[in-house]
């Protein structure tokens, strides 16, 4: 007999249609599985029975006593100014004293037909007072009747109760009782660890599992369920990427290998310097992967400044040698222009193929963006499609269907979470074969959120610096306490620039009319009410600077909605040096290189993430100069953006700042993208905290996926496994 069913069973059918409607809509809960799936975030205690004479302040009390009073008032109230306004009052009593319960509202007419004078119940909730009397304000309650009612108050007041994810229209205990009507079908759920593993571990079943989240009698019953549930989590989705990795070593590919003395080695003798052994080391993981007949999946991830670029350029002119062509997908045009740039410097007349002075073994490297003139862009496309070119950064315009390739060997994907999924997969499916993969961050990800979210890529990690990048000194500057450490920040940007080098000012906001907050229709969050004012912007910034603590420097502006040959040139302008103070949006966040500019000042810092701050810090001290980077906030110093900065101020490490980072957003973030956007999968799992399951689990996995690939003998797992692969989901690890 097929068990399954149950849990598909739609909530309407056994919830009634409002409420399913409710779930449906508010918690994403569709079936009798998704809300066993939907488990309290904390437990609370009724505590033990408290006699009325004995209560105490503020404390969560359950009682037993007998309603000696019942009155239903009205009042006329804001809401009801007609004297349309409920309200309750009982008065229970257990010999040893009197207490008043109120309810409120909607809240009267439940307990008005339950609580008549003479009836005897649990009661359960925090003591308060009003007008200086003891009260329960709208009390749990449970009605003791009968033979049952000694056993009822024994298991009722020592009870954990259950508080659940809630919303407005549907509150936790309504959840509870929703779940409580659901809990019989646990028995009919299908276990997806295979039982060895299940027994090796020492963990309990599922059903058993389901029961003591939902029902504890005690912590260790959560404790219980808890250890399972984050290894079902864990294992269902390494098992998920575990076959994507199994699936990804069957696909055919061409071998890549570069030819001796060919455009690579030609490259490497005009290096001005010699490759870290951190590079050495990633350089030959990849090209070890370039020379099998399956496609490469690998992940890059370094420090910023760490040399990415350099490792991946050495990987697409190693394809190049072997006849074919690489791509470098760039998520701005800004990015994709510095790219390009940088590249046709370092690579010299190696770029210049079919060109006269260009060298024997050259080949050529275009440019492909979105604004590009028609001419420009006529003369790229030709070049691509015949093969003459070898090389080609691009941004999304290379994903365009007229984009086509003689030879596509190998995509590099820089900044990889700015791409949605099927950008990449439309320029993967432009090989005649599926092409290399490289993906590049700059965000360095601790080892565990690799593990979950990237799981299905190989993944090489750059951590030493290259020598002659400088130490950079962050400071958190307290512009609201301290006015004067502003003007000091300012005066420390003219010392740099008399010294010969260049500064960055950073602000969260553009300024111009299409991003005026008070234009916008968006309501203020929380934070920017706090404030009182909207973020600072780059134009009037550069404005105030100019004819105020930088008068007499060159100050100029970029930002995202200038045109593009316009920001060119600015970013050339700086690059020269012609600009003392460069005042920019986060668009100078990724990849932009002047070894000339050493001082940073974030306006607003506050605004920014943890590795947004670390990814625009690394913009300076990229020479041999020292770096400096001055965070301003007006945050009091007790806040939490005002420990977030000073952790960043702290620390220069990445992988640390990207796990305080993680410790502070927690996964939903993080995870959104790996899951799709749809429910995360993650409910129990902390990716962080439970870094030793996600390690044995990815070991179990990839065994289990190596016996067994179609997971033929575990047909539990085939099913949890359908279950957190709906087809959006399916697509997203297909295309990966």
């Amino acid at each position: 007999m097929d068990l399954v069913p149950a849990l598909e069973e739609p909530l309407k059918k056994v919830l009634g249609p409002a409420t399913a409607k409710v779930m449906a809509e508010h918690l994403g809960l569709h079936t009798v599985g998704d809300l066993l799936h939907h488990y309290p975030r904390r437990y609370e205690e009724r505590g033990q029975l408290t006699h009325l004479a004995d209560l105490p302040m503020d404390e969560h009390v359950t009682v037993v006593a007998q309603v000696d009073d019942a009155r239903l008032l009205t009042f006329a109230s804001a809401k009801a100014p007609r004297g349309k306004g409920q309200r309750l009052e009982v008065t229970i009593t257990d010999g040893s004293g009197r207490l008043k319960l109120v309810f409120f509202g909607n809240g009267v007419h439940k307990p008005h037909k339950d609580l008549l004078p003479g009836t005897r119940a649990l009661f359960s909730g925090k003591v308060s007072v009003f007008n200086r009397r003891l009260q329960l304000a709208h009390p749990a309650y449970e009605l003791l009747r009968g033979e049952d009612a000694d056993e009822t108050v024994d298991t009722w007041a020592g009870a954990l109760i259950p508080l659940y994810p809630a919303t407005a229209k549907l509150e936790s205990w309504k959840i509870a009782k929703a779940v409580q009507t659901v809990l019989p079908s646990v028995q009919e759920a299908v276990d997806p660890l295979p039982g060895p593993l299940q027994e090796g571990r020492g963990l309990v079943s599922l059903p058993e599992a389901l029961l003591k989240i939902h029902r504890p009698h005690t912590k260790a019953d959560i404790e219980d369920a808890r250890a399972r549930l984050k290894w079902d989590e864990a294992f269902v989705l390494q098992v998920a990427l575990a076959r994507r990795r199994h699936a990804d070593s069957q696909l055919p590919a061409m071998a890549r290998r570069p030819k001796q003395d060919g455009l690579l080695t030609a490259f490497d003798a005009k290096l001005p310097f010699t490759l870290t052994e951190g590079q050495q080391k990633v350089s030959k993981e990849i090209f070890d992967d370039l020379a099998t007949e399956h496609p490469m999946h690998r992940l890059l991830q370094g420090e910023v400044g760490s040399g990415k670029t350099m490792v991946a350029l050495r990987a697409m002119l190693a394809v190049v040698d072997a006849g074919g062509q690489a791509a470098m997908l760039a998520p701005t045009e800004v990015l994709a222009q510095q790219h390009h740039r940088s590249i046709t410097e370092m690579m010299g007349e190696l770029a210049e193929g079919g060109m006269l002075g260009g060298a024997e073994d050259s080949t050529k490297v275009v440019l492909l963006t979105g604004s590009m003139g028609a001419a420009g862009r006529r003369q790229a496309l030709l070049d691509l499609v015949t093969g003459e070119a070898g090389l080609v950064i691009g941004t999304h315009a290379l994903i365009e269907d007229k984009v086509q390739f003689h030879d596509l060997g190998l995509v590099v994907v820089d900044e990889q979470h700015r791409f949605g999924v099927e950008q990449r997969d439309a320029l993967r499916g432009k090989g005649k074969q599926p092409p290399h993969l490289l993906v590049m961050t700059a965000t360095p990800i601790p080892r565990t959120v690799a593990m979950t979210v990237f799981g299905d890529l190989d993944t090489s990690v750059l951590d030493q610096l290259p020598a002659g990048r400088s130490p950079i000194a962050s400071h958190v500057v307290p512009a609201a306490d301290k006015p004067h450490f502003l003007s000091r920040a300012w005066e420390r940007v003219r010392e740099e620039v008399s010294n010969g080098h260049q500064a960055y000012v950073v602000c969260p906001r553009i300024g111009d009319e299409d991003d005026d907050p008070k234009k916008s229709k968006k309501k203020p969050s929380p934070e920017d009410e706090a404030e009182k004012r909207p973020p600072l912007a780059v134009l009037e910034v550069a404005d105030q600077l100019a004819r105020g603590p930088l008068q007499g420097l060159k100050v100029e502006v970029l930002h995202g909605r200038m045109p593009p040959d316009d920001k060119d040139a600015v970013m050339r302008r700086f690059a020269a040096g012609e600009t003392h103070v460069l005042v920019a949006t986060t668009v100078i966040e990724v990849g932009v290189n002047v070894p000339n500019a050493t001082a940073m000042v974030i306006m607003d810092a506050d605004r920014f993430g943890v590795s947004q701050l670390h990814q625009l810090r690394g913009r300076v001290g990229r020479g041999s100069a020292a770096g400096l980077c001055l965070l301003v906030t007006e945050m009091p110093e007790a806040s939490p953006a005002r420990q977030r900065l000073t952790s960043v101020a702290s620390t220069l490490d990445g992988f640390e700042l990207s796990r305080i980072d993680l410790e502070q957003r927690r996964e939903g973030d993080v995870l959104g993208q790996a899951q799709s956007g749809a429910r995360t999968s993650l409910r129990m799992l902390t990716v962080i905290d439970d870094e030793d399951v996600i390690a044995e689990a990815r070991e179990e996995a990839t065994a289990v996926v190596a016996a067994d690939p179609d997971l033929d003998g575990l047909p539990g797992l085939r099913t949890a496994l359908q279950a957190l692969l709906d087809e959006e989901r399916e697509q997203y690890l297909d295309k990966g």
